[in-house]
């Protein structure tokens, strides 16, 4: 019997991975999954060693009360891998917690594998030597990824991105309102993140940009899809303090829906910003972290742009407000300008068609058939 061993380590991971779950079942119809995991990925049938919640956090000063137990994770599952020699481990992006787990089986024997390949475009050119120690694949879902690992002994395949098959075929904005009973009106969607980190620092800025629109703009109605229901106080706090009198209605999950919904989107910078590319939304990003995640950033990051729609376009298409400027002053007008200018919406999402159609693949499928021939298959 053959078994893949997964660990996913966000949301953003669980969407990859139940894409390749799927797609791995197409080609090997007895194999069995299981390993790290969310919500969609048992849904396509892969069983759960452990939860992505115990993985789900961000940044350094983040990680350090919860290192303990991410490391006692990390060795039990080198327990568990090493001794089911499943035919593959496959780390989805969380490359701090995966590449030493994948390097440590690796020397065991295991084909490792890493998909999302991690942001050596972005940080010093050495970290691609741990990860041509750490795996034996990577998958690229950005097509200008490949090139930085030619001059290693690693394959690196660009597959595209399991998100642009996905959402090939959108809701129509009407049909997202309905779902989600909105009204009728200009409506705004406020994405402030998937961890509870996310929000402890976005929450409150997000909803004073909110007000600072509504009193521009009252007939605006704001959407707020939060991606599990723990995080719906943090935000109802923000609203209380800041924005009590506008119009919002909160749901769990439905973010694709509610960014399809809207007229323009307020989201923190990750994987979301690529779903809104996609959405063909327009929108303005804001991202805040610790102050010393934040500053061992500006230390290493070699980069001017955060997102991944600017990073695509290779240009500051999409409006960034980073760390002390992500507040109502900076995010406000940017979305005002988006809300009450056809003109600056089609300049914004007349660069994304271009984007769309070199990440649209066949993810999943090219991801399966590179881990086909790794193995011989």
């Amino acid at each position: 019997m053959m078994r893949f061993a997964l660990i996913a380590g966000e949301a953003s991971g669980d969407l990859l991975g139940a894409a390749l779950v799927r797609a791995l079942r197409v080609r090997f119809p007895q194999a069995e999954f299981y390993g790290v995991t969310g919500p969609r990925m048992r849904e396509a049938g892969c069983a759960s060693v452990e939860t992505i919640d115990r993985l789900s956090v961000m940044g350094l000063a983040e990680v350090l009360p919860k290192l303990p137990d991410i490391l006692r994770l990390r060795r039990a599952l080198y327990r568990r891998f090493s001794a089911d020699r499943p035919e593959c481990v496959i780390g989805i992006d969380a490359p701090d917690f995966n590449l030493a787990l994948e390097r440590r089986l690796r020397r065991q024997g295991l084909p490792t594998v890493h998909m999302v390949s991690p942001s050596v475009w972005a940080w010093k050119p050495g970290r691609v030597k741990n990860i041509a120690r750490a795996v034996d694949l990577v998958l690229c879902l950005l097509p200008f990824e490949p090139r930085y690992y030619a001059d290693y002994p690693v394959r690196a395949e660009y597959i595209g991105h399991p998100l642009a098959d996905e959402l090939a075929d959108p809701p129509s904005r009407e049909s997202a309102r309905r779902l989600l009973g909105l009204a009728e009106g200009p409506c705004v969607a406020v994405l402030p993140g998937s961890r509870g980190p996310e929000l402890k620092y976005l929450a409150q800025p997000f909803a004073q940009t909110a007000a600072w629109l509504a009193q521009r703009m009252p007939e605006l109605s704001f959407v707020v899809p939060l991606a599990k229901p723990a995080l719906r106080p943090v935000f109802e706090q923000a609203i209380a303090a800041y924005a009590p009198q506008l119009r919002w209605t909160l749901v769990d999950g439905h973010s694709r829906e509610a960014m399809r919904a809207a007229d323009v989107v307020l989201l923190a910078s990750g994987t979301a910003t690529l779903e809104c590319l996609l959405l063909d939304r327009p929108m303005v990003v804001g991202y805040r972290a610790a102050a010393l995640t934040a500053l061992l950033v500006r230390m290493l990051i070699k980069i001017d742009r955060v997102s991944l729609p600017n990073l695509l376009c290779q240009e500051a298409v999409v409006p960034e407000c980073l760390q002390e400027q992500a507040d109502a002053a900076h995010l406000g007008p940017p979305m005002l300008e988006l809300l009450t200018q056809p003109a600056a919406r089609a300049l914004q999402t007349g660069q994304f068609a271009a984007v769309r159609q070199e990440l649209r693949r066949g993810a999943a499928d090219s991801a399966a058939a590179a881990i086909a021939r790794l193995l011989g298959r």
